[in-house]
């Protein structure tokens, strides 16, 4: 059947490729599909007892037409804890052994067939079949009488032909082996018949053939012998006395020759099994009757386990019942007369089962651990049921207890297999105690249960997920380039490699250059790094997709976006547009003379690149001349007259506006302005030509400073120029800028220290992280600048405390221009 199945079975699938549309096919395939993986045969055989040790009874697997090289892997193995203790089967060449001596006698008693069932199975696919073993007997038992001596009182004056019954031999082998005749020693008195029982049995009789005289001769010993019909034939001897005694002519009679009887199994000891009763009429001695048992062999007769009261025939237990090991008993009391005479009966007793024995559950075959995505009707175990006990007793329910997703399905009246029914998730459950008991159908019923643990591996059915679709994060501008400034998280709820998560920044370009020369991220930890110093003014939002890939195969991977927000920081001073600070010049504003207090004379228009509190600017007066008579709007910047003009006052004011902003620290410019009182401009011409002159003057001083200030800083860039040049051509090293996939440990005692000033951008430029103190490329150290530390990479274990100073440098002017001058050369003639 097996090899039908496998010849079958490709053809058929490949036949439902090309003709899916036909259900009939469909059908009949599942049902062939079933059957196969179902099917169970029987096998017999033929021994004899008393084979010797591993010997060898029969090849299994080419009775079964199975494969011998496939045996070891489809595990071919005997599942009956009975037969295991007599055969054995060799996995590697299907032979099947004796394990041990087989005697017939012991394992069956005088049955007249003997045979041991049990269960053989291979897996891939399941297959299992019954093993008949049937024990022939061999003659390995001799007839053995009860007695070595049997006396027989007879009286003198029986009449010739009278019978007296003999004990009978028994013989525990069947059969042509068993008894099959006797015979009687040579003598002139007795011969010998044989009667039948109602059961079949023989009982040997003694027939007197001629009167016996007491006088003459009081004594007879004749030699009894019992033959089996075996070859060779063996045999049992008895020695029969006959004592010549006076009449009693009346033998014992038992009121039935057979008593049949039940018992429970669970009947305490010393309980009345039955009470046998025998009469005789004769009186006297000749009817005083004692009962006692014919045949005392505990391995056959079982009269171990009776005792019988010889005065009334009461038998009695002396030890308890087992249904399980034996069933029935066959006792042969006797009934003797005080006479001598002797009647024969047998007592047969039948054990009723209680159920006393629990089912056995025996795992034949377990996955300790499936993967998750395993498909509906997956084998976990094969368990095997077994109950000792007989009838409902013996009759076995199992199931499930748990609401797991697995069930049982019964491939035998002995076998289940335990099948998933939906696909498992690990991430629910990662593992099942799936929890089989099995119940009799007795009364009370008797149960067991065991308990199988499954382990559920995992796949990589998930992808990582973010706790947000979109993550904001927040940076000051001026920050410190290489700090991390934010760190995203996702979560991976498979296990293993499938949970190991790796981070990447989506390559796109911001103002035309790549994200890499912006941010970068450490694959590992998600935590984002800043690559250069920000400038609000410049660029106000990043928005950048960040990739979160686990380690699976295939990989699985989700996006999330990130926008980054630059905050403005108060790095710009107000810059006035009016009146315009161009040339060093004065601006003068004519006041009318007649002009009532509050007149508009003019007004301070100034503005501020950041934005927010940073950006609102406030108008004051700082140096005005006395008397003064006007006032200044602090949050427009409009100038009033605050009184009327007399004939006696100044008519040319000089005042100083400062103009500052709100943020922290507060920067500031300032404009000057000179106030003309009068009617007309004729009446103050002299004194302003006059004051421009002298303005001029101190112009032109300043004028011839600024150019040779430029032509000296000409002279030093040209200079720097040109030993960059060379530089470059001896070293001939590539830079390399920051990728998102590295990330060396940073100290950062040796980050340079960098002003608050922001830079004039886009300019490419790389920057170097050493990756220790001693390796130093470059070190800018300007003077009081602060760096602070809590947001440096890998702070957390450098073990210092974070320091902090309140005093940022400020460089204006020459300073200023020096200080990128000194950047440009220290920095880029070092290789990145």
């Amino acid at each position: 059947m097996e090899q039908i199945c496998m010849q079958i079975m490709p053809e058929m699938k490949e036949n439902l490729k090309t003709n899916k549309g036909i259900i009939w096919q469909v059908t009949f395939f599942f049902l062939f599909y079933w059957l196969c993986h179902s099917v169970s045969g029987q096998i017999h055989y033929n021994i004899v007892e008393e084979m010797k040790k591993d010997s060898v009874i029969a090849n299994i697997a080419d009775d079964l037409e199975l494969d011998i090289n496939k045996l070891s892997s489809r595990k071919l193995q005997i599942v009956s804890h009975v037969s295991e203790k007599h055969f054995y089967v060799n996995p590697g060449n299907g032979n099947l052994y004796v394990r041990d001596r087989i005697d017939r006698e012991t394992l069956c008693g005088s049955a007249a067939t003997c045979s041991l069932i049990f269960d053989a199975m291979v897996e891939n696919p399941f297959y299992f079949f019954n093993i008949n073993i049937v024990i022939q007997d061999i003659n390995d038992n001799a007839p053995v009488f009860f007695h070595d001596t049997f006396t027989i009182e007879i009286v003198e004056f029986t009449l010739p032909g009278a019978r007296f019954a003999l004990q009978s031999a028994e013989d525990p082998d069947i059969g042509i082996n068993s008894i099959q005749t006797y015979k009687l020693g040579d003598n002139q008195y007795f011969t010998l018949t044989e009667t039948k029982g109602d059961d079949g049995s023989t009982f040997p009789e003694l027939i007197l053939e001629k009167p016996l005289d007491r006088e003459t001769q009081s004594n007879h010993e004749l030699i009894l012998t019992a033959l089996d019909g075996g070859n060779p034939v063996r045999s049992g001897t008895v020695l029969i006395k006959i004592v010549i005694a006076d009449a009693n002519d009346n033998v014992p009679k038992f009121t039935q020759n057979v008593y049949k009887v039940s018992v429970n199994e669970n009947d305490p000891v010393n309980s009345t099994v039955i009470i046998v009763e025998a009469t005789d009429t004769d009186e006297g001695t000749n009817a005083q009757i004692t009962y006692s048992f014919s045949k005392n062999s505990e391995s056959i007769h079982h009269t171990g386990m009776f005792s019988i009261n010889s005065a009334n025939g009461e038998i009695q237990t002396n030890r308890n019942f087992d249904f399980e090991k034996i069933k029935n008993y066959e006792l042969s009391v006797q009934a003797k007369d005080g006479g001598g005479l002797v009647a024969h009966a047998k007592v047969l007793i039948e054990v009723i089962d209680d159920n006393d024995n629990a089912p056995e559950i025996i795992i034949t075959s377990l996955s300790t651990s499936i993967p998750e995505d395993s498909e509906p009707g997956t084998v976990i175990a094969v368990i095997r049921v077994n109950d000792q006990d007989s009838g409902e007793n013996g009759e076995v329910d199992c199931q499930i207890t748990e609401k797991v997703p697995f069930e049982l399905n019964l491939s035998s009246n002995r076998f289940y297999k335990i099948i998933t029914t939906k696909i498992v998730d690990r991430e629910i459950n990662s593992s099942y105690n799936i929890t089989v008991v099995a119940t009799d159908r007795g009364s009370p019923s008797l149960s067991r249960r065991r308990t199988i643990r499954l382990e559920i591996s995992d796949t990589n059915d998930n992808p990582p997920v973010f706790m947000k679709s979109t993550y904001v994060a927040y940076i000051s501008e001026n920050n410190l380039p290489g700090a991390s400034i934010y760190s995203v998280k996702a979560l991976d709820p498979d296990a293993g490699d499938n949970a190991k998560i790796m981070y990447s920044v989506f390559n796109t370009n911001i103002d035309d250059l790549p994200v890499s020369t912006y941010f970068s991220i450490n694959i590992k930890t998600g935590v984002l790094y800043a690559q250069r110093s920000f400038d609000f003014e410049q660029n106000k939002e990043f928005k950048l997709q960040v990739t979160a890939r686990d380690n699976g195969s295939p990989s699985l991977s989700s996006d999330v976006t990130l926008l980054i927000r630059i905050v403005d920081q108060n790095d710009n001073a107000p810059k006035i547009l009016y009146p315009p600070p161009e040339n060093g010049l004065t601006v003068f504003e004519m006041v009318p003379f007649p002009s009532e207090p509050g007149s508009l004379i003019t007004k301070v228009v100034a503005v501020d690149e950041d934005s927010g509190h940073n950006s609102w600017l406030s108008y004051h007066f700082m140096q005005v001349s006395e008397p003064f008579y006007c006032i200044i709007n602090k949050h427009t910047g409009e100038i009033r007259t605050s009184r009327a003009f007399q004939e006696k006052h100044v008519l040319n004011h000089k005042v100083v506006v400062l103009v500052k902003d709100n943020g922290v620290p507060s920067l500031s410019s300032t404009t000057t302005l000179s106030l003309v009182i009068a009617d007309r401009f004729q009446q103050v011409v002299p004194k302003i030509i006059s004051h421009a002159n002298d303005g001029n003057v101190d112009s032109n001083q300043q004028l011839y400073l600024v150019i040779a200030l430029a032509l000296i800083s000409l002279l030093f860039i040209i200079t720097i120029m040109v030993v960059i040049i060379s530089k470059c051509r001896v070293s001939k090293s590539p830079t390399t800028s920051f990728s998102t996939s590295l990330y060396p440990p940073m100290d950062p005692r040796v980050l340079s220290m960098y002003s608050d000033g922001t830079l004039s951008l886009p300019y490419p430029y790389n920057f170097c992280v050493t990756l220790d103190s001693a390796d130093n490329d470059f070190t800018y150290v300007p003077p009081h600048q602060n760096v602070p530390v809590e947001n440096l990479i890998d702070t957390d274990d450098l073990g210092h405390e974070n320091e902090s100073l309140n005093n940022p440098l400020k460089t204006k002017g020459i300073e200023q221009v020096s200080h990128k001058l000194y950047i440009i050369y220290h920095i880029l003639p070092f290789k990145t």
